[in-house]
């Protein structure tokens, strides 16, 4: 008898061993988990045949008995001789027969067949893994990995762009500080340039470029000559007056467009005319908006047409298709409304070729101005109208946003008077009357600070030449 050992890593693996070295018929004496692994002792079928078979000499291995007959239990007869026997075989037959004695038999205990090996128990089978969920649980957990590193990095980033930040605002007001001290007529031209209203952002970039120079005054003759350089203006109405065309004024609401419309349609009735120009109003909603203008318009004895919408203001162009100068006055809306894009469409689409003119109020700050012309901006603006420069402290802060947002200035507006409070707008004059009207310049220990602020602000270039 040799009893074989199978090791595997799963049951099944185990028991396909045993079948190929025993056989299908081969008897499983144990089957336990042995370090991980699957540990069964099985045992040859023609082995468990010879444990079955009788050992020699033993009572089980002796001759069987040989069992008699029923006939013999009964009572001994004399033998006769043949001849004998078969003559009496008919009496012999007819006689009488005794019955046999029967030996009462125990019941059998009933027996049940052996399992044939398809019938043998199989190992428990193990338990299988569910792909699916075992997938979904890798993804959410690569999913969480990556939102979280993505988290801590933008963490260090952060950290960084601040440390980045702090290092540059420290290095810049070192670094201003040595150049005030070097050049101390830059720091002059730097106070100045503030207390006129200009930007910190503008005056560090001409500071910047400025080239070596002898004292304070020739710094500030240089500076107003490269701001005026710089603002762009029409010069010369001449050329508008007598190209004509469709113009519309915008702005937001109180900037003075219904007043300035007025002054700019006197000056073309004294050009060509009341019957070369034509008003228009989109003004519908401010209760006796377009009243003012029809006011004006009966003064100079010039037609004037209320629009409402898109298609009324195509109709009303094409109507008027043959005057020589159409002035548009529109709504005046604050910059963050929704309609003001609505407005720069209802132009855009009119079906003609409409200059907008933006109103620039010079009371404005600086960060106003701003929105104000990135709102109005569209698709381009034809140029600019300097308002209320009357009420204005002082007028730097709004020809800082026409210089760095590259727009032409056509008029300046300085009262209500209609037609004489309208100028062409100078750029000389303008810059000039901007550093006389100068405010209150900060103080020297807040340049350095000032000047850092502005290390990496968003700065548009300004032409030297």
């Amino acid at each position: 008898m040799k009893v074989k050992k199978f090791t595997a890593a799963t049951s099944r693996d185990a028991l396909r061993k045993v079948r190929e070295a025993l056989g299908p018929d081969a008897v499983i004496l144990s089957n336990r988990p042995v370090d991980g692994a699957v540990e069964i002792l099985a045992l040859d079928n023609d082995d468990v045949a010879s444990l079955s078979a009788p050992v020699a000499d033993s009572e089980m291995a002796q001759p069987k008995p040989q069992l008699q007959h029923f006939d013999e239990l009964a009572p001994a007869a004399p033998r006769a001789t043949p001849a004998r026997r078969y003559q009496d075989a008919g009496p012999v037959l007819n006689a009488p027969v005794a019955p046999a004695y029967v030996a009462p038999v125990a019941p059998l205990a009933p027996v049940e067949p052996a399992a044939t090996y398809a019938e043998r128990r199989a190992p428990a089978p193990e338990p299988t893994i569910d792909m699916a969920a075992m997938t979904a649980m890798m993804s959410a957990a690569i999913t969480q990995a990556k939102e979280s590193a993505t988290s801590e990095v933008s963490n260090m980033m952060s950290e960084i762009r601040a440390m980045r930040g702090l290092m540059e605002t420290q290095l810049a007001e070192l670094s201003w500080g040595s150049t005030a001290q070097r050049e101390p007529h830059k720091a002059t031209v730097l106070r100045e340039m503030l207390a006129a209203g200009f930007s910190a952002t503008l005056a560090r970039y001409i500071i910047e470029k400025m080239p070596a120079m002898n004292d304070a005054a020739q710094a500030m003759r240089w500076v107003k000559t490269v701001l005026a350089r710089n603002l762009a203006t029409i010069g010369n109405e001449d050329a508008m007056l007598s190209e004509g065309g469709v113009f519309a004024l915008v702005g937001p609401t109180g900037v003075g467009k219904t007043t300035t419309t007025a002054k700019l349609a006197a000056r073309c009735v004294m050009r060509h005319g009341p019957d070369k120009l034509a008003l228009i109003t989109t003004d519908a909603y401010r209760i006796g908006g377009h009243e003012q203008l029809r006011i004006y318009g009966k003064i100079l004895g010039v037609m004037v047409h209320s629009v409402k919408d898109e298609a009324d203001l195509r109709i009303a162009l094409k109507e008027l298709r043959n005057k020589h100068t159409v002035l548009i006055d529109t709504i005046g809306m604050s910059q963050r409304d929704h309609m003001v894009a609505e407005q720069v469409a209802m132009l855009s689409g009119s079906g003609a070729e409409v200059k907008r003119l933006l109103c620039l109020n010079s009371t404005s700050t600086n960060e106003t101005l701003n929105e104000v012309v990135r709102a109005y901006q569209g698709s381009g603006l034809h140029g600019a109208i300097m308002t209320k420069m009357d009420e204005a402290a002082s007028t730097g802060g709004v020809l800082d946003i026409v210089i760095r947002q590259k727009l032409k200035l056509h008029y300046v507006s300085n009262g209500q008077r209609v037609p004489e409070d309208l100028h062409v707008a100078d750029s000389a004059m303008l810059i000039d009357r901007a550093f006389r009207n100068r405010g209150t310049a900060p103080a020297d220990a807040d340049l350095p600070m000032l000047m850092a602020a502005t290390a990496q602000a968003n700065r548009r270039e300004v032409s030297h030449g």
